[in-house]
């Protein structure tokens, strides 16, 4: 019973979290099955969001002012990625490890701006010194500083925004990169631009995911966005398992990762309870990623096979 009330009690948490990272796996979404990327530039990027709002909430300024330049700051993150790239000529894979490294640099500076210091590695935010747009604080409150809603209200809104924007000649050319290049080249788009702006889009939302995140938690740290591409990965990959049957719209497919984001922190949160160490949920999160990653091939090989055995047998 104590375990029960235990696992009820830290829902509102695991929808919060599953909803500010859902933004980040939104993210996500659109380089890993848009694109066709492994993008790892996400680690940094979602840190970099985190410590240019925190910094600009410290400094006085609108909590809505540095959510926008985190999203800028996480836009230009991208855009160095997608030049290593397409520029450079370096797989996109190295291409977001080197941006990845080379940001952990710059948010260890950008967190130090005003201290004094040359460099920080936690930049706190309080609810009662700064004006926050979401903190943890009331995630159990029925009023409207509750973040959920809030948070659910950004969601709708990213995915309304990027269902139109996905829906214009660029958006679809975007899509048709992603999905066959060469075609896309015969077709006289410009396949490097399409990469690049897949990339600055991403990994802009990816920077708001974690200036949400600064302020839900109350601290920006350099390694808050360590495993951010393991979390945004099993968000997509459970949500497509889960509800890729239903979910056929492509506004319906962000929002499948959105859930999933929320599943994962649902079963982190269940797994906790049943008394697991926190310092296990990197390899938690390996294990749930690496079980719905297989989940879908194994149906594919063994029982859509056994499907067709029984119905050659009745036929």
């Amino acid at each position: 019973m104590d375990f029960l009330l235990s696992f009820l009690n830290s829902m509102p948490g695991a929808f919060g979290q599953g909803l500010a990272w859902g933004i980040m796996a939104i993210g996500v979404y659109i380089t890993f099955r848009i694109l066709d990327i492994a993008d790892l530039t996400v680690d940094g990027s979602l840190a970099t969001g985190g410590a240019v709002a925190a910094l600009g909430i410290t400094m006085g300024l609108n909590p809505w002012l540095a959510l926008l330049m985190a999203f800028i700051a996480g836009m230009l993150a991208g855009l160095v990625t997608g030049l290593l790239h397409t520029a450079c000529g370096i797989p996109a894979i190295l291409s977001g490890i080197l941006t990845q490294l080379a940001l952990y640099s710059i948010n260890l500076r950008i967190m130090a701006i005003g201290s004094g210091a040359s460099t920080k590695a936690t930049l706190a935010l309080s609810v009662d010194k700064q004006s926050l747009l979401v903190s943890s604080r009331y995630i159990r409150e029925m009023s409207l500083r509750n973040p959920l809603l809030l948070l659910a209200v950004l969601t709708v809104v990213v995915i309304a925004v990027l269902y139109w924007f996905f829906g214009t000649e660029l958006g679809c050319s975007l899509r048709a990169t992603g999905a066959n290049p060469n075609m896309a080249r015969a077709q006289g788009i410009n396949t490097n631009t399409a990469k690049v702006l897949g990339l600055v889009v991403s990994n802009g939302l990816v920077a708001l995911s974690g200036g949400l995140l600064a302020q839900y938690q109350g601290s920006s740290t350099v390694d808050m966005g360590r495993g951010a591409i393991v979390i945004g990965l099993a968000a997509v990959i459970i949500g497509e398992v889960l509800l890729g049957k239903v979910f056929i719209n492509f506004a319906l497919k962000l929002l499948s990762a959105v859930i999933g984001s929320i599943i994962y922190y649902i079963v982190l949160q269940f797994v906790l309870r049943l008394g697991l160490e926190s310092t296990d949920l990197k390899l938690l999160s390996a294990v749930v990623v690496a079980l719905f990653l297989t989940i879908p091939y194994w149906k594919g090989k063994y029982f859509t096979k056994t499907a067709r055995k029984e119905a050659a047998r009745n036929a």
